[in-house]
């Protein structure tokens, strides 16, 4: 089930106010995902992988597809922190991604990995897409 409410966020980037409308899509009950890890979750024909870090008590969701194999396999990854931020890493080659803005984490690679919006509201999860990523469906299905 999808939700179509529609909020205005301020973005802060290079010292310029953004407003985005976010369509926050219902993912899925709180109790559906592990407890430090991830699930996968269809939003029209994209996957999203979608993380509960529970030592942290933290939300995040990023795309699943693995930019170096191609392969729908993040939400099946290790989640942990570097120098405080957290992390997932690949579960093929354990290549390490930020679960705050999707930057490899490796000094080695360059590539990076979609990240999304996520709010808890009483048992329910919801995965925010922001302007363009509204209507996206390109996250490799």
């Amino acid at each position: 089930m999808q939700s179509h409410l529609l909020i205005r966020i301020k973005t802060h980037f290079m010292n310029c106010n953004i407003t985005e409308s976010i369509t926050w899509f219902h993912a899925c009950k709180i109790n559906d995902v592990p407890e430090n890890g991830g699930v996968c979750v269809k939003y029209k024909e994209s996957q999203i992988a979608l993380f509960y870090f529970k030592r942290r008590d933290e939300w995040f969701a990023t795309q699943n597809l693995c930019p170096h194999r191609r392969q729908m396999a993040l939400s099946r990854g290790m989640i942990g922190s570097l120098n405080g931020e957290p992390k997932v890493a690949c579960p093929f080659h354990k290549k390490t991604f930020s679960l705050v803005d999707g930057r490899c984490m490796n000094e080695e690679d360059d590539c990076s990995i979609k990240t999304y919006l996520v709010k808890v509201e009483n048992d329910d999860v919801y995965i925010g897409f922001a302007g363009a990523d509204n209507d996206e469906e390109e996250i490799f299905a």
